[in-house]
């Protein structure tokens, strides 16, 4: 390695560092861990720079369903827009850091695409102590639905949309075609590499990180939002399924409206919804959303449902409206219309609604 930097201090003395390599790459990781702005997410997006969230070191990736994992990550982060950004880190002095670190970064994303499972993921991070603290200082509103930023790490994944990026503390000529490359070639996923180059003198220490890699695309467009309404979502829901879903849907939005709840329509391109909320200690709550796919979306994270007993609770009061109807994942339960055509049925299951946000603003 040659070349150095030059720092002038305080005192107007100036002080020579040189490039030094770091001494193990167990300790480059370490560093991005510890300070994930070395990715310099403002090179990355200069309009919108990135800002990270680490979900974990040495992250499991399987290779079918019922795999544990065939490879460990060695980190994976998530940016303010639930992009999920696979991080391979190499020295220079590695001889597998073009060839083979190519094909084994393709591999991570090739699987985890597939593989991995959200609910994993999101347990893996909420380990963390201050978990939901860091999740809010990623997305720097304290406001912010974090149920909706986990579904869009989701959507996220089932699109491809992520992030692959290659990190040693030089970056050769030929690994930087490989990154434009496929970074040309792989949208909507994004291929860069960044470089982090070491620079010691007089007992400090500075780190220079560079982006390489990126190349100008064609404009992209964002797909057409969809303002939905009451009239809207209905005609979809009776085209696409039957008047009996339809005259549900209409009911729950009648039921929602005498309960005083703010009823906020969506604009998804192809599925409409409507969100019933109700502001409790200065904030708006969801607690279950519509959707025009003939589906009750159940999200019972928000206190006392974040504590298990009372989850089951409302579970078991749930399961005995609609039976096994319910499909149940870790974090939201979901209700077909169609469980809800009888009357009697559909009384009982608004009921349960009515109980549990009357308990949200007793917690």
């Amino acid at each position: 390695m040659s070349g150095g930097i030059y720092l002038i201090q305080d005192n107007s003395q100036l002080v020579e560092m040189k490039e030094e390599p770091y001494e193990s790459e167990d300790g480059l990781q370490k560093l991005l861990a510890d300070y994930p702005s070395l990715l310099a997410g403002e090179q990355i997006d200069s309009t919108a720079p990135r800002r990270w969230l680490l979900i974990s070191r040495e992250i499991a990736i399987p290779d079918s369903e019922d795999s544990a994992g065939r490879w460990a990550l060695d980190h994976l982060f998530l940016d303010q827009d639930g992009i999920p950004t696979i991080v391979e880190v190499k020295r220079s002095s590695d001889t597998r850091i073009r060839r083979e670190v190519v094909g084994q970064m393709l591999d991570y994303a090739a699987n985890a695409v597939v593989y991995w499972s959200i609910e994993k993921i999101r347990t893996q991070f909420e380990a963390n102590s201050n978990a939901e603290q860091l999740l809010i200082d990623l997305i720097g509103n304290e406001e912010a639905d974090l149920e909706k930023f986990w579904q869009q790490v989701k959507a996220n994944l089932q699109l491809g949309k992520v992030r692959l990026v290659f990190v040693a503390d030089e970056i050769s000529v030929e690994l930087q075609r490989i990154v434009e490359f496929l970074n040309q070639q792989m949208s909507p996923a994004q291929v860069l590499a960044v470089e982090i180059k070491q620079y010691v003198g007089q007992g400090l220490k500075t780190l220079v990180p560079r982006v390489i890699g990126q190349i100008k695309k064609p404009p992209t467009f964002p797909l057409e939002k969809r303002q939905w309404n009451a009239s809207t979502f209905m005609k979809e829901v009776e085209t696409k399924y039957n008047p009996k879903a339809a005259h549900v849907a209409s009911l729950i939005l009648e039921w929602a409206t005498i309960q005083t709840l703010q009823i906020q329509w969506g604009t998804g391109r192809s599925h409409g919804s409507f969100v019933p909320k109700f502001y409790y200690q200065g904030k708006n709550r969801t607690f279950f959303r519509v959707w025009s796919n003939a589906t009750v979306e159940i999200c019972a994270y928000e206190p006392p449902f974040n504590l298990e007993d009372h989850k089951a609770e409302l579970l078991t009061r749930f399961k005995s409206v609609v039976g096994t109807s319910i499909s149940i994942n870790p974090y939201c339960w979901y209700i077909p219309f169609s469980a809800l055509n009888d009357e009697i049925v559909l009384k009982q299951f608004l009921e349960v609604l009515g109980w549990a946000i009357s308990e949200i603003k007793l917690s």
